[in-house]
């Protein structure tokens, strides 16, 4: 196999990595205009499939890029966000949209290209194509420093986000997981740091089961994980999303 696939004009490596949950989009000095504020429906010039894959419409299937108003100058705090099984950037959008524009950094809403993620269904690959190369189109666009770089999510979303930002914690300092389900193996790089919120009256993912087993593996494994539980069920609440989004933009946790 040669180092590039010239057909698509991606390297082999890189596609290759694709399949055991890499990414290879890194920060570095934009060359486009940074994206008015507002909400970007990021539709197919915006990243391209791979073959035999359905292509993203665009209109609630569509990957959501938020850009805050006052957004400052200089490199700026990145969130992804992945949305839960049936879901869609939409619907995942709220969960950290206002703490987006109260601290001011952009938070990337991509769209699984099943009814949830690559990884639960099949393992790791087009899901991960998608993220890497809507990734690789931000850090285009827009600053990014890359010390305050979060993958987060909520349901499926967040134990896709501890899988990928654990594979790849040398590109997300930080993880936001509200309501996880499970971790899958990998080969992780970095030690990023982590946040974990899940309600002990949680009926969809039990806290036993879920947050509480996974907090202890990470502790085991020598990760910092700042855990919160709360008297709810399955849900993200706001506190804890902002108590989150905080440690991000201050750069504590």
């Amino acid at each position: 196999m040669t180092d590039r696939d010239t057909s698509a004009g991606i390297p082999a490596r890189v596609r290759l990595g694709w399949l055991s949950g890499e990414l290879s989009a890194r920060p570095g000095e934009p060359t486009r205009p940074r994206p008015a504020p507002g909400e970007h429906r990021l539709g197919q010039a915006e990243h391209r499939p791979a073959p035999g894959e359905n292509r993203l419409g665009e209109a609630d299937g569509a990957p959501v890029l938020y850009v805050p108003d006052g957004l400052p100058d200089g490199p700026v705090a990145l969130v992804v966000l992945l949305h839960g099984a049936t879901s869609n950037p939409e619907r995942a959008l709220p969960y950290l949209r206002e703490q987006a524009r109260g601290y001011r950094f952009p938070l990337l809403v991509p769209k699984s290209r099943d009814r949830t993620w690559d990884v639960v269904r099949t393992g790791f690959g087009p899901d991960v194509a998608a993220l890497d190369q809507l990734l690789a189109a931000v850090f285009e666009e827009i600053a990014v420093d890359p010390e305050r770089v979060a993958i987060a999510g909520f349901s499926d979303g967040a134990s896709y986000a501890l899988s990928v930002g654990l594979i790849n914690g040398d590109l997300f300092p930080r993880i936001l997981a509200f309501s996880p389900g499970f971790v899958l193996p990998g080969q992780r790089r970095g030690r990023p740091e982590v946040f974990v919120s899940h309600g002990v009256h949680d009926q969809v993912l039990p806290v036993d089961q879920c947050g509480r087993r996974i907090v202890a593996d990470l502790r085991r494994d020598g990760y910092s994980v700042d855990y919160r539980e709360f008297d709810g069920g399955h849900q993200v609440v706001p506190r804890l999303a902002c108590a989150a989004a905080e440690q991000l933009v201050s750069g504590i946790v």
